[in-house]
C-alpha cells in the first residue's frame, strides 16, 4: 500500500481550488483583505449578471423576435386568411404592435440603464 506522502496529484502544477481566495496565514483564517477582495469580485459578477438578465432586455428581445415573425405572417397572408378575420389583417397589426412594444422596452433599457453602486478599488498587493 502506498504511503500518504507518496501520493501526488495528477496535475500538481494546478491548484485544486483556484477560484478560492488564498489564506494570508497558516491558521486557515481569511484576512480582511481576502474578504474584501472576494466581496468586490462577487459584486462585479452580480452587476454583470443583473445587466445581462435585466427583464426589460428579455421582454423587449422576445417581443421584437415574435413581432418580426407575426409581421411576416401578416405580410404573406392570403385573402382567405384575411377574410377569416372579417377583413382585418390581424397578424400584420398584431406583429407591428409587438414590434413597437419590443422597441419600447429596448429603448427604455438603453435610455435608463441599471444603476449600480461603484465598486471600491483595492490597494495593490504588497
Amino acid at each position: 500500500m502506498p504511503e500518504p506522502s507518496d501520493h501526488r496529484p495528477e496535475h500538481s502544477d494546478r491548484p485544486e481550488h483556484s477560484d478560492r481566495p488564498k489564506y494570508s496565514d497558516r491558521s486557515g483564517h481569511y484576512s480582511e483583505r481576502d474578504v474584501q477582495r472576494e466581496v468586490t469580485e462577487l459584486e462585479g459578477r452580480s452587476a454583470t449578471a443583473a445587466r445581462l438578465f435585466d427583464i426589460r432586455r428579455i421582454i423587449g428581445g422576445l417581443f421584437v423576435v415574435y413581432g418580426v415573425i407575426v409581421t411576416l405572417a401578416g405580410l404573406t397572408a392570403s385573402d382567405a386568411e384575411i377574410d377569416k378575420a372579417e377583413g382585418v389583417n390581424i397578424n400584420l397589426w398584431t406583429g407591428l404592435g409587438m414590434l413597437a412594444l419590443g422597441v419600447f422596452f429596448l429603448g427604455w433599457l438603453w435610455l435608463r440603464p441599471l444603476k449600480h453602486a461603484p465598486v471600491p478599488e483595492l490597494p495593490p498587493d504588497e
